[in-house]
């Protein structure tokens, strides 16, 4: 079954040059024209994968990343012509699992899908019911779901696999390197400072107070760890 894609952008001839090239590398595609429709399209659609222009009138693409993060854990791809690092981090906080300049080529653009999707993917690789149990958290590998007591987390692709190899291994300190190699390997930024973003939106799902995180701890000069409440390290 082919994976459905969700191509948003106020230009047409943005569209009319992504569409084919993505119908013919064996995806189904739909497209927006516009954030308000692409969130009913979401809706209905439930896209795999949604590839989200920044720059539109009305609802920008960010407005729209946020909305969709209330209701959807495809993997978001965000468009953009602002090359500034700032603005890449602000789309990764909200939500964004990666992030393309424009002008861009269609072979990066579906490279760049392609890494996203291989984190979507979710009883393929973990056939057996797996629950694992960390504090308040219980995370399922077969369902690719977690939930914090009996609240049930919304996780994108990116945020779920940083979850999940940090607290199989609670206590291990991990570099911002090592989660890249280990957490993101498909990550065609190469960035250590995107894990930040991922950790910091992640943190807000799962931690009770963000700004003091319990499971999802900072190791300063290193990186990151997982611990469970009332230990340093199991």
């Amino acid at each position: 079954m082919a994976y459905e894609l969700l191509i948003v952008d106020d230009e047409q001839k943005v569209l009319d040059f992504v569409r084919p090239f993505l119908e013919e590398e064996g995806y189904a595609v739909r497209t927006a024209a516009n954030g308000r429709e692409a969130l009913r399209i979401a809706r209905e659609l439930k896209p795999d994968l949604i590839v989200l222009d920044w720059m539109m009138p009305q609802m920008n693409g960010l407005e729209v990343c946020t909305e969709l993060r209330k209701f959807s854990d495809a993997g978001i791809i965000m468009l953009t012509a602002r090359t500034e690092e700032a603005d890449k981090l602000v789309g990764l906080e909200i939500g964004a699992d990666d992030y393309m300049t424009k002008p861009f080529s269609l072979r990066e653009l579906a490279a760049r899908i392609r890494s996203v999707l291989r984190r979507v993917r979710k009883q393929e690789e973990h056939p057996e019911p797996q629950l694992l149990q960390r504090g308040g958290l219980t995370i399922s590998h077969a369902e690719y779901r977690v939930w914090r007591g009996d609240e049930e987390l919304l996780l994108t692709p990116t945020e779920y696999k940083l979850l999940t190899t940090l607290a199989d291994r609670p206590g291990v300190v991990y570099s911002r390197l090592q989660l890249l190699q280990l957490a993101l390997p498909d990550d065609l930024l190469n960035d250590e400072r995107t894990v930040d973003a991922h950790i910091s939106r992640l943190r807000k799902k799962v931690e009770e107070d963000p700004a003091h995180p319990v499971y999802i701890q900072t190791v300063y000069g290193f990186g990151y760890r997982f611990s469970l409440p009332g230990k340093e390290s199991l």
